[in-house]
């Protein structure tokens, strides 16, 4: 049997590079910057098409709740589940990884919580198809969006000049 031995410069080379691989994790999941805006909330800065990104994923969530509120007092159980599913956890992947190295930490586990809410949405209203259900579901979603609201706010950072 024989045994490998890695030289010391090895060593230290694969130290670093554990070391780098961590850090960028860390900024990936971890990271995030927030400034104290004026009227109290924690504001996030992000670079106008970051921010427009942003701001185009909430509409989406908007949007999608007015439709499924709609289809729901027609009790069109498919319409909701169909946009419930559209606004889940598929729609993550449409963020590109340098801007989810932006967001803090929170504002990103409640955005993935609210992906997966819509999931769940999905599901229930299919095997459920219950509007009762999914209105305290959709609600308690709301209730997501309006913490958040209250908490958070996007601000564009300054041109480059």
């Amino acid at each position: 049997m024989t045994t490998r031995s890695f030289s010391k410069p090895c060593l230290a080379i694969i130290a670093v590079l554990l070391t780098v691989l961590g850090v960028g994790a860390y900024k990936l999941i971890a990271g995030g910057h927030t400034v104290q805006a004026e009227d109290g909330r924690k504001a996030i800065v992000l670079a106008p098409p970051e921010r427009g990104l942003i701001l185009a994923e909430m509409r989406a969530f908007l949007t999608g709740l007015q439709g499924m509120t709609a289809a729901l007092t027609q009790e069109d159980m498919k319409t909701v589940a169909a946009t419930a599913r559209s606004l889940g956890r598929a729609a993550t992947h449409e963020v590109p990884p340098a801007l989810m190295a932006k967001l803090p930490l929170e504002f990103k586990q409640l955005g993935f919580s609210v992906h997966g809410d819509f999931d769940q949405i999905a599901l229930d209203a299919e095997s459920l198809a219950d509007p009762k259900h999914t209105l305290a579901q959709m609600g308690a979603v709301m209730q997501k969006c309006v913490g958040c609201h209250a908490s958070y706010q996007l601000q564009s950072a300054p041109a480059a000049k």
